[in-house]
């Protein structure tokens, strides 16, 4: 009887300690939240005065509360992973909203593959077998001029490139020609053929086929884009909703950045469009030590290859005329965009679809650009990266094991990328994997991991945008779990909390000029898990 009755005493003293401690918790951290309330800071604005000049004024603002900071840091936070073929895919995304409604967007898909088709006899003898595996697909869109064209990309671009690999995948090669009216023509005509022993079973074997394909379906769905509004005007009321619906996707603009990671090859592509940014870390299995890589260059007027290409699409009288400030006719920071018809569309229609389309509405389009002559100016072909050693091979050699690995992906969207080096971010991101937590000195974690620049990449940004955001702490936060999360928050302020409170504080449209649309997703993958059966969400 004695041991029934001290059981239930000691519990309800353990229970009465926790009320207790719970209590005190909630009354201090209310206490703090009180005084927190009404604290203010101050930001400068740029308004119009009588006579429309612009001039620069202050205005006060109220701060946020940090329960309040952390509910949108993670209001669109994702976290999700699969267990396919032993490897454990891991994927983190975080969207951040400077502009209201937000412009970015973001897609990932996995897409199991089908069988490949059957090999000939003498294909057998000469050829590896591939087998099935999935394709992952993970994208990144920054908008611009309103959120049409991310959106309407965010649900078509995986899907179109897909159905172009389908197309590949069910193509075996032939020794007969192919017709010259066959998309299958087209591709060949850029891949020079080599022997019969190295020619792949099927086309998505070969990186070279696969870009183009990748190339093939971003140029078909920008040309829909572009041209929809043109079929219909001559087809449809200018009141009809659909006609409306097609043209804003064209008026407004978006960059894409895609991944394709493809472990039926054990092959990766990164294809941008604009300039968002894809960053890969590398471990060395012996030593520990990190390498990054950026795998794409910023495509703006302010990349000198980007500058060589528009000055080389246009005539010799205009070379100076198509970049100005680093921007496309002075305008557009972007070189290479989807949508942006004001770049891409002559004078005289543009003028014909304002007339059909807004006349006496109460929305106006922006008028052509002064200096617009030889159009299009914008192109939505995408550089292609690939890399053939994301995966280790499924029998490497025990004699000469890989001794580096790809560990992880960053994507991201330039937002990041203006306050973010792409070396803070890998340093970020591997410092989370290796299991660091609190915070951390700026100049302490990069001796912590031992990292080290592979490929720099090109950037394409204004210096001086690099400046927002910036905080004086000097040190990094690792608090979240979210690695997407954790990314943008050190962004805004790291371990800085009163710098992230106050950009997280200034709404929109102000929010623009301090900080942008921010959309991440971080890929890892861990190998050597048990296989368990699951469930994918489209085939091929």
């Amino acid at each position: 009887m004695s041991f029934l009755v001290r059981k239930p005493s000691r519990s309800l003293a353990v229970f009465s300690l926790v009320g207790i401690a719970s209590t005190s918790y909630l009354y201090y951290r209310r206490r703090e939240d009180i005084a927190m309330a009404n604290q203010t800071f101050e930001i400068s604005v740029r308004t119009r005065d009588s006579a429309g000049n612009r001039v620069a004024s202050k205005r006060v603002l109220p701060l946020l509360l940090p329960s309040e900071v952390e509910k949108q840091l993670k209001a669109f936070a994702k976290t999700d992973s699969v267990l396919r073929d032993g490897i454990q895919w891991n994927w983190h995304t975080a969207q951040v909203a400077a502009n209201s409604p937000v412009e970015d967007a973001f897609a990932n898909i996995i897409v199991e593959r089908d069988p490949p088709p059957a090999p000939s006899i003498v294909e057998k003898d000469s050829l590896p077998a591939s087998s099935n595996g999935d394709l992952l697909f993970f994208t990144v869109f920054d908008g611009h001029g309103g959120p049409y064209t991310s959106r309407l990309l965010s649900q078509t671009l995986i899907p179109t490139v897909a159905l172009e690999l389908s197309f590949l995948m069910h193509q075996p090669v032939s020794d007969s020609p192919p017709t010259a009216s066959s998309t299958l023509a087209y591709l060949r005509s850029f891949v020079p053929q080599s022997r019969a022993s190295t020619i792949p079973r099927t086309f998505d074997q070969s990186p070279a086929y696969v870009s183009l394909a990748i190339q093939n379906a971003f140029a078909k769905l920008d040309s829909e884009l572009i041209n929809a509004p043109l079929r219909i005007m001559d087809g449809k009321p200018s009141d009809d909703p659909l006609a409306l619906a097609s043209i804003y996707p064209a008026l407004s603009g978006s960059c894409a950045l895609l991944a394709l990671l493809d472990t039926g090859t054990r092959n990766m592509y990164v294809a941008c469009t604009g300039d968002s940014r894809a960053v890969a870390g590398y471990v060395d299995q012996e030593t520990g030590a990190w390498t990054m890589e950026v795998l794409t260059e910023d495509q703006t007027g302010r990349n000198p290859n980007e500058l060589k290409r528009m000055q080389s699409e246009h005539p010799p009288e205009e070379s100076e005329a198509v970049i100005q400030r680093g921007r496309v006719l002075g305008g557009l920071e972007p070189t290479r965009a989807f949508g942006d018809a004001r770049y891409k569309w002559t004078r005289e229609i543009q003028e014909r679809l304002t007339k059909t389309f807004f006349q006496g509405s109460s929305f106006w389009p922006r008028p052509p650009p002064s200096n617009l002559k030889t159009p299009p100016y914008v192109t939505s072909q995408p550089v292609v990266t690939y890399r053939t050693d994301f995966l280790p091979p499924p029998t490497p050699s025990p004699a000469n094991p890989p001794r580096s690995k790809m560990r992880f992906l960053i994507l991201a969207t330039d937002g990041l990328w203006d306050t973010l080096s792409s070396h803070d971010a890998c340093a970020l991101v591997a410092g989370h994997l290796v299991g660091l937590r609190g915070t951390v000195p700026k100049q302490e974690l990069e001796s912590q991991l031992d990292l080290t620049i592979g490929t720099r990449g090109i950037e394409g940004k204004d210096k001086a945008s690099k400046g927002k955001g910036k905080d004086g702490g000097g040190s990094w936060t690792f608090k979240d779990e979210n690695l997407a999360t954790h990314l943008a928050r050190n962004a805004f302020g790291g371990g800085n909390e009163q710098k992230l409170r106050e950009l997280m504080s200034i709404p929109a449209p102000l929010a623009r000029s301090y900080r942008d649309d921010i959309t991440v997703t971080v890929v890892w993958w861990e190998e050597g898990k048990e296989t368990e059966k699951q469930q994918t969400r489209a085939k091929l």
